[in-house]
C-alpha cells in the first residue's frame, strides 16, 4: 500500500490524473526526477515530508501529491507507470534504512498496519537468503 506513496512524493510528483476512469493513469511529467540528488538534500527531503505531514508549506506539486495520495495507497498504485513503481520503492527503502524517522511519521498517517515495512523487510530476508544460496 504504502508502496506508491514516494513516487508520488518524489520520484513521480504526480500533479493530476490525466482521466477519471480506473485505467488511467498519473502523468509522467516528472518521471525524469533524480531521486538520489533528492534524498542526498536533507532541505528538499524534509520540506516534501513536512507537506505530506501537514507541518510545512506545499509547494504546488505538494498539494496535488497530497490530494492525489489516497487514491494510489488505496489502487496499490495502479495508476502508476512502471518507473513511478520503481522510484516508490527506491525512496521507501532508502527512508526505512536512512530515515526511520520520516518513514515512521509517513507510516502512522499512510499506512497505519505497517503493511509495506513488512513486504520490504520480507523481500529483503529472502533477497538476503538467495544470496547466500548462490
Amino acid at each position: 500500500m504504502l508502496r506508491v506513496l514516494l513516487p508520488l512524493f518524489i520520484f513521480s510528483l504526480t500533479s493530476s490524473v490525466r482521466g477519471k476512469d480506473a485505467d488511467q493513469k498519473y502523468t509522467t511529467k516528472y518521471d525524469g526526477v533524480d531521486l538520489e540528488s533528492v534524498v542526498k538534500n536533507e532541505r528538499l527531503l524534509k520540506s516534501y515530508v513536512d507537506c505530506l505531514l501537514d507541518k510545512g508549506r506545499c509547494t504546488p506539486d505538494g498539494l496535488e501529491l497530497k490530494k492525489n495520495m489516497p487514491d494510489a495507497i488505496e489502487t496499490d498504485c495502479s495508476k502508476c507507470s512502471e518507473k513511478q513503481k520503481e522510484g516508490s520503492d527506491f525512496i521507501m527503502e532508502y527512508l526505512i534504512d536512512h530515515k526511520p524517522e520520516y518513514w515512521e511519521a509517513l507510516e502512522v498517517k499512510y499506512d497505519p498496519d505497517g503493511a509495506y515495512k513488512r513486504r520490504y523487510l520480507e523481500a529483503k530476508r529472502n533477497e538476503v537468503r538467495a544470496e547466500a544460496v548462490e
